[in-house]
């Protein structure tokens, strides 16, 4: 068979790959072996390839595939399967490097090499995705990802169902271990959504390793990954080439146990917001894993995109922008919720109201900016001495505490605390009024007794300073 004679038969972009047979029974270098017109013109740029692909060099038949394009392992777990096991190969992926999706065909050929298997290896791009290419799956696939989008529009607790969601994939990979990470690279921070861990295996958890350094070792990934959809780590061969290109994560890697990895990044708007892995998974059922968590983490990051969004609006609507704090909205609901029965009434609670002292003094004196850090200062002095409390912004200079099934002598030490932060007027100074409750009684008593207290404490406070009275 000629083999420049038969890919020119092909209108589409269709080059020939071959995989090298090494002595040993295994398998070495994966080389393009030749290609046809529309293909080679992906390489060189010409004109006749309506999408600009990025290279820009000569093509030089039998050189191998990494000569032009990155190593990637997807792409050859993909070859492999054609050239080798040999299967019909079909995929529709958009990888990071291009700014197209690729519609991906791979047809095993006979052909009497004693040193080399064969495949077809054809590519269609379009700079639009194609959702009848994307659904286009088998009918297992198409029930696993069913299920989870039925799952994720439907749940009303969005971290339950993700816990839930987590659990079902990791039972579709036969993996050990797997999780959703989510990052800020902008912030540089990253954190667990949720994970699921096979009760027969012994594993810690991801948090034992989320230390303010781990987001420098998920950056590497990114460049591992080297511009695929995804990493898939089959064997100890696979495992080598990542030892080679990131030897910080294959030592962690191997610290932790992993022979297999399946890893997806988690893309919004062309952001990476977080990553899907399993761990140990069933190497048997790749194909099928890879095909369900390509279309899965689609609608996962659209869902948790969305619950940050919501996360977001319920923080401004809750939280005074000034001091971090909650704000007046905020204890209203909190207190509504106990009134109303919709939240269980605690067995205790006690109920401090802050009055900020001399605010009025510092606003007319040195203006409203020193004014803002006073307050700034304030709240920060709260949240020291009261960490573990819930604390709101009630009005101007009035702070709220409400502290739930907490002893009587653990509040009081806090309020002596707060006191001894401002012993003087400077730089913070509070009017205190502390009410406790044993006996579940009505919180809005209470916050009437506590507030009644504070404007006796204010009014000792004007007293000892009156250059600080309110005009």
């Amino acid at each position: 068979m000629d083999l420049q004679e038969y890919v020119d038969q092909f209108d589409s972009m269709t080059c020939i790959m071959s995989v090298e047979k090494n002595a040993d029974g295994s398998y070495g270098k994966m080389r393009i072996e030749v290609g046809n017109k529309a293909y080679v013109a992906t390489y060189e740029k010409n004109n006749d390839v309506p999408i600009d692909m990025p290279f820009g060099k000569k093509f030089v038949p039998g050189q191998e595939y990494t000569t032009y394009i990155p190593k990637d392992l997807n792409f050859e777990h993909f070859i492999f399967n054609s050239a080798v096991n040999k299967k019909p190969m079909h995929a529709y992926i958009h990888p990071d490097r291009f700014d197209v999706w690729f519609n991906i065909f791979s047809l095993p050929l006979e052909f009497d090499d004693p040193n080399k298997c064969y495949c077809t290896y054809t590519q269609e791009l379009s700079t639009e995705a194609n959702v009848e290419q994307m659904a286009n799956l088998s009918a297992k696939t198409t029930s696993d990802v069913l299920k989870t989008c039925i799952k994720l529009r439907s749940t009303k607790n969005f971290l339950k169902t993700m816990d839930e969601v987590i659990s079902d994939i990791r039972n579709i990979c036969g993996s050990s271990f797997c999780c959703i990470m989510l990052t800020n690279f902008k912030e540089n921070t990253c954190s667990l959504l949720s994970e699921s861990i096979a009760p027969e295996i012994i594993h810690h958890s991801l948090l034992d390793y989320l230390d303010d350094s781990f987001i420098n070792l998920v950056k590497t990934w990114i460049d591992t990954i080297g511009g695929s959809n995804c990493l898939i780590i089959k064997d100890k061969s696979d495992m080598e080439s990542i030892k080679v290109r990131n030897p910080r994560w294959y030592k962690s890697m191997q610290n932790a146990d992993i022979e297999s990895l399946v890893l997806f990044p988690l893309q919004y708007n062309n952001e990476v917001i977080g990553f899907i892995w399993a761990t140990n998974f069933d190497t048997k059922n790749t194909d099928h894993i890879k095909e369900t968590l390509e279309l899965t983490t689609f609608f996962i990051a659209s869902e948790i995109v969305n619950y940050q969004l919501l996360q977001k609006l319920e923080m401004l609507s809750s939280t005074d922008l000034l001091t971090g704090v909650k704000n007046r909205n905020a204890m209203n609901n909190r207190v509504l919720k106990v009134v109303s029965g919709r939240e269980r009434k605690p067995d205790t609670y006690g109920i401090v109201f802050a009055d900020l002292n001399g605010l009025k003094t510092v606003n007319d004196g040195d203006g409203h900016n020193a004014g803002d850090t006073l307050l700034k200062n304030a709240a920060k002095a709260l949240m020291d001495c009261f960490a573990d409390c819930e604390i709101y912004r009630a009005g101007g200079d009035e702070f709220v505490v409400i502290s739930t099934n907490t002893s009587k002598e653990t509040i009081e030490a806090q309020i002596e605390a707060l006191r001894k932060k401002a012993e003087a007027p400077e730089p913070v100074s509070f009017a205190i009024g502390f009410y406790y409750d044993d006996k579940q009684g009505d919180i809005r008593v209470a916050m009437r007794e506590a507030d009644a207290r504070m404007y006796e404490d204010k009014k000792r406070f004007y007293e000892k300073y009156p250059e600080n009275r309110k005009r």
